[in-house]
């Protein structure tokens, strides 16, 4: 389980306004693939209306999305660092390896367009000091997403992870956290969903498969693939 804060810029507007949209919607057995997309990237009940916007990174950054470890906290331990080192890694393949329209980079410095912090923030606590407007001042519980975007149109996506994160949970809660960084930011609560990616009550998934990576195709369609019928 993630939260995600997705910070809506308005052309009208001056300033980023924060979104209060609900983070997970609870479904009581297996549903369409067509509604399992509507629900996880705009929050939409099976047979109802989206209650936030479709986000989407601009065509021309899709194929060379820069990913990394942009900061530790000197508190986060060496060893969860390590671990989210390689759970970086794996995920970026998993995602690369789904058949959707994007590709992430792994870098190690320079600018970072989903940039990781590793927080010394306790679980609960109030995220500060990473020097990302949309994470300074949110609460965490494992991990904490945090995307702007314009219309459609995805700005900047940032993730932490706070050093209470477990062992256990990295790997899993790492993947997530990239995926709901490319638009998909809605988790399901259901028994039926339990070995989800977007599953609200747990963090045991490490690989995309069946409606997860079908969710990500169907949000960055490859060329000459009927594109987002299911909106």
């Amino acid at each position: 389980m993630l939260r995600v804060l997705l910070a809506v810029l308005l052309v009208s507007l001056p300033a980023p306004r924060g979104s209060s949209a609900q983070e997970f919607l609870a479904v009581p057995d297996l549903i369409s693939d067509g509604a399992f997309y509507r629900l996880v990237a705009c929050a939409a009940p099976p047979g109802g209306d989206c209650a936030k916007p479709f986000i989407y990174w601009p065509e021309e950054q899709r194929l060379s999305l820069r990913v990394g470890i942009a900061a530790s906290a000197d508190s986060f331990p060496d060893y969860k660092f390590d671990l989210v080192d390689t759970a970086l890694d794996a995920a970026i393949a998993e995602i690369n390896a789904a058949g959707a329209h994007i590709f992430l980079e792994r870098v190690y410095e320079g600018d970072m367009d989903i940039p990781f912090h590793l927080v010394d923030t306790p679980q609960g606590g109030i995220i500060s000091s990473t020097g990302v407007a949309e994470l300074d001042g949110s609460d965490i519980a494992i991990g904490r997403v945090a995307i702007r975007s314009r219309g459609e149109d995805i700005l900047s996506a940032s993730i932490a992870i706070s050093q209470d994160i477990r062992r256990r949970e990295i790997a899993s809660v790492v993947l997530e956290e990239l995926v709901q960084s490319l638009g998909l930011v809605t988790d399901i609560a259901s028994p039926a969903y339990d070995h989800s990616i977007f599953a609200e009550h747990g963090n045991n998934t490490t690989r995309l498969r069946g409606q997860d990576a079908a969710a990500l195709r169907r949000h960055y369609p490859r060329p000459g693939v009927p594109e987002r019928a299911s909106n």
